[in-house]
């Protein structure tokens, strides 16, 4: 079926607070099978509201309101639906009598303004008449309309719930399966991305999105299927052509993080790390600490702005910084093999750059980063060079240093286990 999500508030349209609630219908919805036509958000003017009712009626399955069914002054959306759609509000009288009994219990006078949620358009049915929660649902020139509660945690219990399930006993035919994974790519710019795999011959079943989450790039494969089975064995093979096309790219899929995905490549290798870092001030380091468990495999490791701490920890030769200087090739080498060495470790990785926004030069402008990694199976260095803002270089230059501690140890290290 396809659907609309309407939103309601003037503190959504304002930016004061974050609409969560559409994202969530339009996942839970699109994992259930059906497909969303529109979204829309609107301030608390019944006018604006009524209309875009109007129009999501004429064009669609069914639709989802969320928003504005309060007792205060700016809760509308009832007005809106009654004028909208000429179905003026009527007392349900069960709501009625529960909402008195609770103001009598609590000594409060009738005529309070909390009966307002008692009064719903001509024709609405309450979605849970027992929990009291403002939530309710109608039907429109055969189109069902379900509106719910603004707050995201009612919302989201009515919509699980049951809205789903209204809408599965509601819909005809066969449902869609949908099938879907979500790899997170790393170093491959969504262009190039793009450029590979239109190279490629995918079923047009397959759908392919691009959804840039700095600093990676999330590359997503669906197919929906009303034949689960065939519709998961192409998935399968169209999933196994990505990660063909990505290559090493590619880091991990949907919940997965490279901090989670290096620890377990490092247990499995049985080997212990130790960092040494400079313009990243210890991220790196806290990154890899926030797995549960690191410490099995981290040691430790150092921050090392000055040079004179480059030198008295991790026994970076003077000759070293003075000849190359701070951000070099030598110097991310020599701080690699200090922090395996000082640290103990059968792996030392070390970051060292210019994350501005200040300090670069032409041969080494801003966002330059070196990142060296020592080990008994050989060392490496790369230059990388990020763009943006202090704390994106930060966070590229973290990023990249696991990555390449992730496919050092798939290529020298576990391709020989």
């Amino acid at each position: 079926m396809i659907g609309e999500i309407i939103a309601i508030g003037d503190e959504l349209t304002s930016g004061r607070i974050m609409n969560t609630t559409s994202g969530y219908a339009a996942r839970k919805l699109f994992d259930a099978g059906h497909t969303i036509h529109a979204m829309s958000t609107f301030g608390d003017t019944p006018e604006l509201i009524g209309e875009a009712l109007l129009t999501a009626i004429s064009r669609v399955d069914f639709i989802i309101v969320t928003g504005g069914l309060g007792s205060t002054d700016d809760d509308i959306t009832n007005v809106a639906v009654s004028q909208a759609l000429n179905r003026p509000t009527m007392p349900d009288l069960s709501i009625l009598a529960w909402i008195r009994e609770h103001l009598s219990s609590h000594r409060l006078s009738r005529n309070n303004p909390l009966e307002k949620l008692a009064w719903l358009p001509g024709g609405a049915e309450s979605l849970e008449p027992d929990s009291r929660v403002a939530g309710y649902q109608l039907v429109h020139d055969d189109t069902p309309i379900f509106f719910l509660p603004g707050v995201p945690e009612e919302m989201k219990d009515l919509m699980t719930r049951i809205v789903l399930p209204k809408l599965m006993a509601w819909q005809e035919g066969a449902i869609l399966q949908t099938v879907q994974r979500i790899y997170k790519v790393f170093g491959l710019a969504e262009s190039e991305i793009n450029r590979r795999i239109k190279a490629t011959d995918l079923a047009p079943e397959i759908k392919i999105g691009y959804y840039p989450v700095y600093p990676d790039v999330h590359v997503s494969i669906m197919v929906r299927s009303t034949d689960h089975s065939s519709g998961t064995a192409q998935f399968e093979s169209a999933c196994r052509d990505l990660e063909r096309l990505l290559g090493d790219a590619a880091y991990g899929q949907d919940g997965e993080d490279l901090e989670s995905i290096v620890g377990e490549k490092l247990l499995q290798a049985e080997l212990q790390l130790g960092v040494a870092e400079s313009c990243t001030g210890g991220l790196l380091s806290h990154r890899i600490t926030k797995v549960p468990g690191s410490s099995r495999y981290f040691l430790g490791g150092a921050v090392a702005y000055a040079n004179e701490l480059k030198e008295g920890l991790l026994g970076v030769g003077q000759a070293t910084l003075e000849q190359s200087g701070a951000v070099s090739r030598e110097t991310a080498a020599a701080m690699a093999s200090g922090a395996r060495k000082r640290c103990g470790a059968d792996i030392g990785l070390s970051i060292t750059g210019i994350a501005g926004p200040d300090g670069g030069t032409e041969e080494k402008p801003v966002g330059t980063v070196f990142i060296g990694i020592s080990s008994r199976q050989g060392e490496q260095v790369d230059r990388f060079k990020f763009s943006g803002n202090r704390s994106r270089i930060q966070t590229s230059a973290a990023q990249a240093g696991l990555n390449m501690l992730r496919c050092f140890l798939d290529n020298n290290i576990l391709a020989g286990a």
